[in-house]
């Protein structure tokens, strides 16, 4: 048996200090989903101990991971982070896998509008790329990326969003973890912020961070938020709740944060009468009354 010859990548070797100087500030990008922000946190040193300072939303630089069932309010949550972000100067570009461009520019004004936007302002700083329309955009994901690559030169764009991922590897779910990281290590490259919407089935538990193609997203991005829903038919269900038998009850989690500290706890989700979506206070408060 012949000897392998010995391959060392002495560019992959780092100290701690040499590799953060190449990973962006720690610092919060503003969501647009209210109560949301406030849960990411760091640590700082203060009169000789560490106390908690809030970030003030996602990380820069993250690549964050939605997930949950239809009706739970994630495309709800990436449009206003779409809005938000368009309305404080980041070109944001959000690639539409699932609905046409035409729908998803409708959608993107009325959030604006209720976020209290002029859309026409804002809407300059906003490039949709539509994949539910190209087909070769969905399935040939070269092709995808260059396509990307030429909307960061051109636009100077420094935020993505993917809703969803899931409809990149649909019906080839083995593919799901090259599709993701393949993603996630190009969004690094450009420098981008992030935010992947992925797809639940009704199997998977309710609050776990598994989406269709397995845990392939949830391994691989810097952070997972989880949304769920429930139908309360029962009166005993809902009154637990404070709610009406026939309310659905919605619910939020922070799965997982590398970046940075976050909060644990499983929240109330709602989505106001103005087709907004805010995180509320914790289902332990709510229970306790």
């Amino acid at each position: 048996m012949l000897e392998r010859e010995r391959t060392i990548v002495e560019e992959a070797i780092f100290r701690p200090s040499e590799a953060a100087e190449k990973a962006p500030p720690l610092e919060g990008v503003p969501t647009g989903v209210p109560g949301l922000d406030e849960l990411f946190f760091r640590v700082e040193w203060e009169k000789g101990r560490p106390v908690r300072r809030p970030l003030g939303g996602i990380p820069l630089g993250a690549v964050v991971n939605l997930t949950g069932m239809p009706d739970t309010g994630k495309s709800l949550m990436a449009e206003q982070f779409t809005v938000r972000q368009a309305a404080e100067g980041h070109r944001v570009c959000l690639v539409t896998v699932e609905t046409p461009a035409p729908f998803v520019a409708r959608g993107l004004e009325e959030r604006a509008r209720a976020m209290g936007f002029d859309f026409s302002s804002l809407e300059e700083n906003i490039v949709l790329l539509d994949a539910a329309s190209h087909h070769r955009l969905r399935e040939d994901l070269p092709t995808l990326l260059d396509t990307l690559a030429h909307i960061y030169r051109t636009y100077k764009v420094t935020r993505t969003v993917v809703d969803s991922v899931t409809g990149l590897y649909e019906a080839r779910e083995m593919m799901a973890r090259s599709v993701v990281r393949a993603l996630y290590t190009f969004c690094k490259k450009w420098h981008q912020t992030a935010v992947f919407v992925s797809q639940k089935r009704s199997a998977h538990e309710e609050l776990s961070a598994e989406a269709a193609g397995g845990y392939a997203v949830g391994h691989i991005v810097d952070c997972t938020m989880v949304l769920s829903k429930e139908l309360l038919l029962s009166a005993r269900a809902a009154s637990a709740y404070g709610l009406s038998p026939g309310t659905i009850l919605r619910l939020f989690r922070i799965d997982g944060c590398r970046l940075c500290g976050h909060d644990t706890s499983v929240r109330l989700l709602e989505i106001t009468e103005l087709g907004l979506v805010k995180v509320g206070k914790p289902l332990a408060e709510i229970l306790k009354k």
